[in-house]
């Protein structure tokens, strides 16, 4: 839905559905009920994830159509899309599945591309267009060594040039302005502010200018930049730029600072807690992370120590095997906890960076696209779960009153 500091919606990761039929059954039970709760009497936005299979038959023109005319009865629009997760995200084992494949792949760029060609069509007119992606790929399948690494990252980006040059040639078309929007999250190619800037500047650019220049017959260096800078831009995550420690200001002031985009800002809380010295306090907290530890999702875990460094845990499990650290002081979980809520028994939620994030976007936005990306009410504690539409629609009156 629209609002005075953008465009408003959640993604449609949290429906099951790996083909396009389900999903939009899925789609169809859920969403008439959510607008009516939240946007009766304006269009409603709608953040749609599609599975590549899902993705392959809605590229079918009669699965199109069908799409858009019910879009067009229920006065719904799509704006934002979510190509992270390419295959299963419901009753299966996601893990670190959910880079696969990764940026180096040909399916991930085909894929990526048959995303954008879809939202070109569903956009309403005048307005641009976004999709996030996972930031290149996963840390931990290329930590050999940094040759290793630099060749991977060469690889990847230039294989999102290759979707780069679609857009502009789209746009050059009379086709809408779309984005690739890069979502860093821990254990990611890139995790954080930086390491976005550093890959931009670094990879990026010295890659993209001489690409867009050729392909595009220009001569200009800058002409060229600007031209990536238009199509690749950030995702910001709150969820897992808290994860990392970083300050929703730090994040939104280093990103103008530098010239670059955010695209997309993806509403999302984390878990944490303080770590308390004494054992058995101790052992209350981590028996309450002990609840969320489940076998479908990525939790990474960012333990800070008490000298301001931190450990990087790539799941629950490892982190709960040093619950008793001395050093630790404090543990954030990556877990997309409902919004909404701020503490979870003795656990706490990064609700705060959200209030923080959503104050600087009141009044001086720095993106048109916000989607709640809360996708674990399947496997949340039974006492945290609730009807869907009723789960959705809490959280996006809930940002809507922070806007």
């Amino acid at each position: 839905m629209k609002t005075a500091a953008g465009h408003l919606t959640y993604c449609t990761n949290i429906h099951p559905g790996e083909n396009w039929g389900d999903h939009f059954a899925q789609l169809k039970k859920f969403i008439p009920a959510i607008k009516q709760q939240v946007s009766p009497d304006q269009p409603f936005g709608i953040g749609l994830r599609l599975a590549n299979t899902a993705s392959l038959e809605l590229s079918k023109e009669a699965a199109l159509k069908e799409f858009q005319q019910w879009l067009k009865e229920e006065d719904c629009y799509v704006f934002t899309m979510n190509g992270f997760p390419y295959g299963g995200f419901h009753n299966v084992v996601v893990k670190d599945q959910v880079h696969a494949p990764d940026w180096t792949s040909a399916d991930r760029v085909a894929y990526t591309i048959r995303l954008f060609r879809i939202l070109a069509a569903l956009l309403p007119e005048g307005m641009e267009g976004g999709i996030s992606t996972n930031p290149l790929g996963y840390k931990h399948w290329c930590n050999r060594c940094e040759e290793e690494k630099n060749s991977y990252t060469e690889s990847a980006t230039l294989n999102m040039l290759l979707v780069l040059e679609q857009l502009v040639r789209i746009h050059r078309s009379g086709g809408p302005l779309m984005h690739l929007d890069i979502e860093p999250e821990p254990d990611g190619m890139m995790e954080n502010t930086s390491e976005f800037i550093n890959w931009y500047f670094n990879d990026l650019l010295p890659a993209g200018i001489p690409f867009v220049k050729e392909k595009f017959n220009l001569e200009d260096d800058q002409a060229a930049a600007d031209i990536i800078k238009k199509h690749i831009q950030l995702c910001y995550d709150v969820c897992h730029f808290a994860l990392v420690y970083e300050a929703p200001q730090r994040v939104i002031e280093r990103m103008q600072h530098h010239g670059l985009k955010i695209g997309k800002l993806q509403i999302s809380a984390a878990l944490k807690a303080d770590m308390p010295a004494d054992t058995a306090a101790r052992s209350v907290v981590t028996d309450a992370f002990r609840k969320f530890n489940e076998p479908v999702y990525l939790h990474q875990v960012i333990a800070k120590r008490n000298d301001g460094t931190f450990i990087h845990y790539p799941d629950l499990p490892e982190a709960l095997a040093d619950e008793g650290n001395p050093a630790v002081t404090e543990w954030r979980s990556h877990f997309h906890v409902p919004v909404f809520l701020d503490k979870f028994e003795v656990l706490q939620s990064t609700q705060e960076d959200i209030r923080q994030v959503l104050a600087i976007q009141r009044e001086q936005p720095f993106t048109t696209h916000m989607e709640v990306e809360t996708y674990t009410w399947d496997v949340l504690p039974p006492a945290l779960k609730q009807e869907m539409s009723l789960s959705v629609s809490r959280e996006l009156n809930w940002i809507r009153t922070q806007l």
